[in-house]
């Protein structure tokens, strides 16, 4: 099965991709698909798919990003034509943020995780769930307070993680109960809503290194997260600010409208929970519709997708690096 939104394909189905005169087959059991490479820029492999170096050659020449999920649905890793937007002074400028900044910009990351789960939370508060009221009063006036001191990375990463737990524990007062959390559990999940946050996240994840890719910046300086050899560390500091506005907002919407059933959409077995093909569809359609959606951009007077605001932090870092232009992720609630 093969899953289009756009310019992007997901591949759900066991089989092999090769290059077949200029365009992509997918072969399986089923018969031979056609992938046109005009309408596609990004690939998704969620299930064992074979290819050779003629294949991956091929869509490195034609600019097509390929990213690899395992079994579980996390990600696994991204094959991406040759970097053409290098910049080696820009390089030394994240560095050196890096090295006298760090923590300003890790703040920076922190409040807008908590301005943005404080506007999905807050609309369920409009809407009789008046419990979340202690919630959000503690992100609206305590979470400033404390990003206000000096503090180290390690403070800021437990303020972020009281910040996400504080979330969690919100689950139960607008979802059924057959998907409220008990813990956050990631590898494998154990149960139905982690299992959707780990999809979730793992897409959001691939789609952010794809998005910086079309910058000049370095995947690997990051600022939150610690710098690592073995994955792309910033594309996990921009992906966080859009969790809650893209992924949570898609899972809250899919379990509330009844759209993703726990006996319907999930397989279960002794010690893991994840979604099934049916379910994976229905996940894959709505979140690419989230990245899709348009709004008015506040500054640049013109729609822009959920998509490419990602893009355009690493923009606005880029203008931090440059220009010492104070840098402010996402908000919701800069849109209103």
């Amino acid at each position: 099965m093969i899953v289009t939104s756009k310019y992007t394909r997901y591949i759900m189905s066991m089989g092999e991709l090769s290059r077949k005169d200029n365009s992509i087959m997918f072969k399986n059991a089923k018969g031979n698909n056609y992938i046109p490479i005009a309408s596609t820029k990004e690939l998704y492999c969620l299930s064992e798919i074979s290819m050779n170096t003629k294949f991956l050659d091929f869509i490195a020449r034609v600019g097509i990003t390929l990213h690899v999920f395992n079994y579980y649905g996390n990600y696994s890793g991204t094959f991406y034509p040759k970097e053409q937007l290098v910049s080696g002074n820009l390089t030394i400028k994240q560095a050196k943020a890096y090295m006298e900044n760090r923590t300003e910009i890790a703040k920076s990351f922190v409040q807008g995780i908590a301005d943005n789960i404080y506007e999905v939370l807050y609309h369920y508060y409009k809407h009789d769930k008046k419990e979340l009221k202690e919630t959000l009063e503690w992100i609206k006036k305590e979470v400033p307070k404390f990003l206000s001191k000096d503090l180290d990375i390690k403070q800021i990463l437990f303020i972020e993680g009281q910040i996400w737990m504080r979330f969690y524990e919100s689950f139960k007062y607008f979802l059924p109960e057959d998907f409220v959390m008990n813990k956050r559990v990631k590898r494998p999940p154990d149960n139905p809503i982690n299992a959707l946050i780990s999809f979730g996240n793992s897409i959001l994840y691939a789609k952010t290194v794809s998005q910086i890719y079309n910058t000049h910046l370095n995947q690997t300086i990051s600022f939150l997260h610690e710098p690592s050899e073995r994955r792309f560390s910033l594309s996990l500091d921009l992906a966080e600010v859009f969790k809650p506005v893209i992924v949570y907002k898609c899972i809250f919407e899919l379990i509330n409208n009844r759209r993703v059933q726990v006996s319907k959409h999930f397989d279960k077995k002794l010690n893991y929970c994840l979604l099934n093909e049916s379910g994976k569809k229905i996940f894959i359609e709505a979140i690419e519709e989230r990245f899709s959606a348009v709004f008015d951009h506040p500054i640049l007077k013109r729609k822009i997708s959920y998509e490419t605001s990602i893009k355009l932090d690493g923009y606005k870092l880029i203008k931090f690096f440059l220009e010492n232009k104070r840098f402010k992720p996402f908000s919701l609630k800069e849109l209103k």
